[in-house]
């Protein structure tokens, strides 16, 4: 904010200054403006002319009727007797010389103008101006105090064990005779490392808060400038006031940006970004000391970084931020929810169970997006409703029911999505069904959802087949009920191929080939992996690993057919229930394949409104694959 009000009133005063000298030029054109001389001249004879002062060659004259007028003479010496003669009052005055001081600024001031100009430019591209062309090696790290960090660890949630790890930061700084008394040293630096949104620098904030004690926080890519040199300095500069602070905490949010491995990519020389790594790597643990200050990282990319980044002495301890599991998804939900006016039906235990895989962020997200729902209708409250609906919208994307699709697109999709879900409801091992819709949801036709009962962490076999049979009942209810095949599971497909290729070449699940890894080296280049690629299987085995793969496939695609072929009349049922109601949630499933006529839906808790009754012709379409 001082830097744009620092800018909008040096343009203020460039333009005052435009303006002035624009004014002096256009008074002196105008002044130069005036009548012919032999017009003057005229005018005296006829005797219309009463006074004139003359300054140097400029006449400004009085007509007798007391109008004023202008000339320029040319250098009439018989000028003075003339005017006597006719009677004309006359005066002399020197002619007026513009101040030298005036003289020089408008002689230097286009020079002055373009330099200040390229000074504003170059001030602004080493970011923000601070120190002028001196401040290149300046950090640019913002420093928290106790005052402007109010974040504590009850503001962090859901990931206990990392909290754990770095309480000791806390005790040390507080008490550092705690552990030097016994020999121990607190470690030197933190490497946070976690899934993108899973609180890392929520959780440095939340150390420095409790610590109380100053926080210097800083983006990787701020060290990286395009003047050679200058991220090297930034780290001198920055490790000089964090020791001048000290005991201190320095905080480097996506340390990848600078300290990715040494020697990457295709061409030698000189490298900026290594420059700034070999400082840094300095200044953690070199010759000078630097006691009292701490450095915490965080990374979702610790497989880039350089290994001497990662060696006890720098970075002695790594803490892993997980994504949380199903507690700390109801603590984190609760922790969002004391912003939030909340209804009595909410209860975060069962959105917790409903959310597995999603990260702090997403949690944060889902209570927002039900926040806005229970808005949009006027709400005072936000209930169990709004949480449901941002909750399908996160996951299955935004319902499009603007958009118009033909009925037999309509028809078609209810049949993919019932094939879906019915292979789903009988192979072995698979996810529950939480709801399945023919509403066109962000980039997908129609959507059948699957939730776990609990959190998983690893895949099994038959878990795997069953996924494989489940993407495949789309197509095979399109060939046996509408007798076509459609692009809606080009998708499903993409996933399924993936999925046996990885069974085979990766997790070692096929008894012919065996627990062997199959595949090319795929090292990066750019990461610091060798250039050259050499195959380690042969084309032989190549072709065994193919075969393999086409087995699998073929096997779980001939079980999804079955079980469809088997169970039409529950396919048929629910594509009608899905073409008159256009979503179905698990109760009514399990009524369809119970052979029940399922239930009507549940009324929203906002509304009493009845449940949409059977569309026409339109309703809402895309020309999207149809999604699992």
């Amino acid at each position: 904010m001082n830097n744009m009000f620092k800018n909008l009133v040096i343009w203020l005063v460039i333009g005052m200054v435009l303006m002035t000298v624009f004014n002096q030029f256009n008074t002196r054109q105008t002044s130069q403006a005036a009548m012919d001389y032999s017009q003057f001249y005229e005018e005296v004879k006829a005797g219309h002319i009463a006074e004139v002062v003359i300054e140097g060659r400029n006449l400004k004259a009085k007509t007798t009727d007391g109008k004023s007028i202008t000339s320029y003479s040319p250098g009439d010496i018989w000028l003075i007797s003339d005017l006597l003669k006719y009677g004309v009052k006359v005066k002399a005055k020197p002619e007026e010389e513009p101040s030298l001081l005036m003289n020089i600024f408008v002689s230097w001031f286009p020079m002055l103008l373009l330099i200040g100009v390229w000074v504003f430019f170059m001030r602004q591209m080493q970011g923000g101006g601070r120190g002028g062309a001196f401040s290149f090696g300046k950090s640019r790290a913002r420093m928290l105090d106790e005052s402007t960090n109010t974040v504590t660890f009850a503001d962090v949630a859901g990931c206990e064990e990392a909290k754990d790890e770095v309480s000791e930061l806390v005790d040390f700084l507080r008490d550092p005779t705690k552990f030097q008394k016994l020999g121990g040293r607190i470690p030197k630096g933190v490497l946070m490392v976690g899934n993108p949104g899973t609180g890392k620098t929520l959780l440095a904030r939340a150390i420095a808060g409790e610590a109380k004690v100053p926080f210097f926080s800083i983006s990787g890519s701020d060290f990286v400038e395009m003047f050679v040199g200058v991220g090297a300095a930034r780290v001198r500069d920055m490790f000089e006031q964090a020791k001048k602070h000290a005991p201190c905490i320095v905080f480097i949010d996506e340390i990848d940006a600078v300290g990715r491995q040494r020697g990457a990519g295709l061409g030698g020389g000189n490298d900026e970004r290594e420059q700034t790594l070999n400082q840094l790597l300095v200044e953690m643990d070199g010759f000078e000391a630097t006691a009292g200050v701490i450095v915490i990282a965080a990374t979702n990319r610790p497989d880039v970084l350089d290994p001497a980044l990662l060696r006890p002495g720098r970075f002695d301890r790594q803490v892993v931020v997980p994504l949380p599991d199903i507690r700390g998804r109801e603590q984190i939900l609760l922790v969002h929810m004391r912003k939030v006016p909340m209804a009595p039906d909410v209860k975060a235990d069962i959105i917790a169970r409903g959310t597995p895989g999603m990260s702090g962020a997403d949690l944060a997200n889902l209570v927002n997006e039900a926040a806005l729902f229970a808005a949009r209708k006027s709400k005072r409250l936000v209930d169990m409703d709004d949480f449901e609906r941002a909750k399908d919208k996160i996951i299955m994307g935004a319902e499009r029911r603007s958009m118009v699709m033909p009925e037999e697109e309509r028809r078609n999709t209810a049949y993919h999505e019932s094939g879906h879900a019915v292979v789903a409801k009988l192979v072995p091992k698979s996810d529950p069904v939480h709801k399945v819709t023919i509403i066109p949801r962000g980039r997908a036709l129609g959507v059948t959802m699957q939730l776990p009962a609990e959190d998983r962490y690893s895949m099994d076999r038959v878990r795997l087949l069953s996924t494989i049979a489940v993407l495949f009942g789309g197509r095979i209810a399109e060939e046996i009920f509408m007798h076509q095949m459609t692009t809606g599971a080009s998708n499903d497909f993409e996933r399924a191929t993936e999925m046996a290729r990885r069974m085979v070449t990766q997790w070692g699940m096929s008894d012919a080939l065996g627990p062997m890894v199959y595949g090319e080296n795929e090292g990066e280049v750019f990461l610091g992996r060798s250039i050259t690629t050499h195959k380690n299987v042969s084309e032989v085995t190549m072709q065994k690993v193919d075969q393999e793969i086409r087995r699998i496939i073929d096997e779980q695609y001939a079980l999804a057919r079955r079980l469809i072929e088997e169970n039409r009349d529950k396919v048929e049922a629910m594509a009608k229930a899905l073409l008159e109601w256009e979503t179905l949630d698990s109760d009514q499933l399990d009524d369809i394949m119970e052979g029940k006529p399922p239930r009507a839906p549940r009324p929203t808790q906002s509304s009493t409104t009845p449940p949409p009754s059977p569309p026409k012709d339109d309703a809402a379409g895309a020309a999207a694959p149809a999604a699992t």
